[in-house]
């Protein structure tokens, strides 16, 4: 009997490593990504998608985006450990050494690089190896210096879909590519300000510069999420206008920024933690409902 206990609590220990390990790799923002990238191959495909070479970037964008964020979370793991919202990770818990962290890591970012340059083509690889670097040498060390992360940081979480194009086609020059990026972009500022918002006393104190600066009463906070808000109408009828997807997509996609236009605008007048946690689900919601949109349309 005790024997079975004993390999009963060796199974769950093994688990929870593994689920640690799992936890390591961000699984909501790698679905995000997945989702983004998926979008960007299929419309890049230009009507005939190849089932294999999606699977393989599929694979390959899953590991480079898995160990990109797990190698955020390893360079940042110090300040992890003074918010309320972080402290319970792996690396701050110390259930994963830093050093396993770090290797864990980069095997990833590199085992999915090469994949995706010798597997899918280098142009994909390229475009994955540019998020990755930019990520973690710009974005990541820039959260502690100035609030102009966020711009920074949304140019690699705007790529996914780029990759997802340049996987299907082997290029980065059609202009409907760079539409899709444009939505993303556009969308990504004003839902990190509503998470810098809500989780501002934990970013304060971890020395964070999360939020625009001397911005205490969030002023500038709500109007650039207003601004990028309102910059998604454009993107997303430019979408239209070149042909990447017809009327419906127009109306639904519409009607779609201007209920996230909505919660902003509720934000911007009253930025209140309740008001800043609505606009982070209403962004939270927003871009796979638009991916949602497009696919459905692309199939009618």
């Amino acid at each position: 009997m005790n024997s079975t206990q004993d390999n009963i609590v060796q199974e769950r220990s093994f688990q929870a490593v593994i689920a640690d390990y799992f936890q390591l790799t961000k699984p909501g923002i790698a679905m995000a990504v997945l989702m983004s990238m998926l979008m960007g191959f299929i419309i890049g495909s230009n009507g005939s998608v190849d089932l294999i070479l999606m699977l393989h970037a599929i694979f390959g964008t899953y590991l480079i985006a898995a160990g990109t964020s797990a190698h955020n979370m390893f360079m940042e793991r110090n300040y992890d450990s003074m918010m309320k919202r972080t402290e319970q990770r792996p690396l701050p818990q110390q259930r994963i050494s830093a050093k396993n962290g770090m290797i864990f890591s980069l095997v990833l970012i590199f085992t999915g690089l090469t994949y995706l340059v010798l597997i899918v083509n280098p142009v994909a690889g390229l475009v994955s190896f540019a998020t990755t670097l930019i990520y973690l040498a710009a974005y990541t060390p820039l959260k502690r210096v100035s609030a102009f992360n966020i711009l920074v940081g949304a140019v690699p979480g705007a790529l996914p879909p780029v990759g997802g194009w340049a996987a299907a086609s082997g290029n980065i020059s059609d202009p409907g590519m760079w539409l899709l990026y444009t939505i993303v972009l556009f969308w990504q500022i004003p839902h990190v300000m509503a998470i810098a918002w809500k989780y501002k006393d934990d970013y304060f104190g971890a020395g964070f510069k999360m939020l625009p600066k001397n911005d205490l009463k969030g002023t500038k906070t709500a109007f650039y999420a207003v601004l990028c808000t309102l910059l998604l109408f454009p993107a997303t009828y430019a979408i239209y206008f070149f042909e990447l997807a017809g009327m419906p997509f127009l109306i639904f996609s519409m009607a779609l920024a201007l209920l996230y236009l909505w919660y902003c605008v509720i934000f911007a007048k009253d930025r209140s933690l309740d008001n800043a946690r609505k606009l982070m689900f209403a962004s939270i919601a927003y871009l796979p409902l638009f991916w949602v949109i497009l696919f459905v349309d692309r199939l009618l």
